[in-house]
């Protein structure tokens, strides 16, 4: 093994490690803790939002950090290493379009999600300490929370497309690759921009206050990459 493969290897390490406590906390979030804060009591809430809630967060937002930093750094040594050929490449289609929503993610943690449930965390302190909650709280907390249920329907085309860059057998005749570009980027702008623009009772965010709903979401659009990649 030469330098350069070590150093890859090293950083796909990272990237699988740090990827692990990502989206591992992320469906903790999701799955688990925002339906347990749907059913608790105001004070057990509260005591968790104080206490649990700034952990996760803490290990969540450096987890999403460093599966960005690493996964980038890996791009970038591809890209090089494939040279012109890299956005026509089935390896190239697939890990862009699963990097692109990756970077997004990043980017909801850390502009998003993280701004917001700091307004949440203060909220609940304030209240601990026998004060009003912040008139604000309850809006970014939403904000927040969509911007959460946007990371899980991502997560599942995007787990699909970094695993078929290197492992689906798949190629690229160059033939619809402006329609696979030009669809699949659309597509993921839309979902984007449903998390962070218009009315927060709005029908396509209806499918965002559903587990099931952000699931079956995740999947269907995980299938539109899959033929959009089979048609390339």
């Amino acid at each position: 093994m030469d330098t350069m493969e070590l150093v890859q290897f090293l950083l796909r390490w990272v990237h699988f490690l740090a990827g692990v406590t990502w989206i591992g906390l992320l469906y903790y979030f999701n799955f688990v803790q925002t339906p347990f804060f749907a059913e608790t009591e105001a004070s057990t809430r509260t005591g968790a939002i104080q206490k649990l809630v700034p952990r996760a967060l803490w290990w969540f937002r450096w987890g999403a950090m460093f599966t960005f930093l690493a996964g980038i750094l890996i791009y970038i040594i591809k890209w090089a290493q494939l040279g012109g050929d890299f956005f026509s490449s089935g390896y190239g289609m697939a890990i862009t379009i699963g990097g692109t929503m990756g970077t997004l993610m990043f980017l909801n943690v850390w502009l998003v999600i993280w701004p917001n449930q700091q307004v949440v965390i203060a909220s609940a302190n304030q209240v601990a300490g026998g004060g009003e909650a912040l008139p604000d709280a309850a809006s970014k907390g939403q904000w927040a929370g969509f911007a959460s249920r946007t990371n899980t329907l991502f997560s599942i085309p995007m787990l699909f497309m970094m695993g078929a860059a290197s492992h689906y057998p798949h190629g690229a005749s160059g033939g619809n690759a402006a329609v696979f570009w030009i669809v699949s980027l659309v597509i993921i702008a839309v979902v984007e921009l449903n998390a962070l623009v218009g009315d927060a009772g709005g029908g396509t965010k209806k499918l965002l206050t559903s587990i099931p709903g952000v699931i079956w979401s995740g999947l269907i659009l995980t299938v539109i990459f899959w033929i959009l990649m089979e048609i390339a």
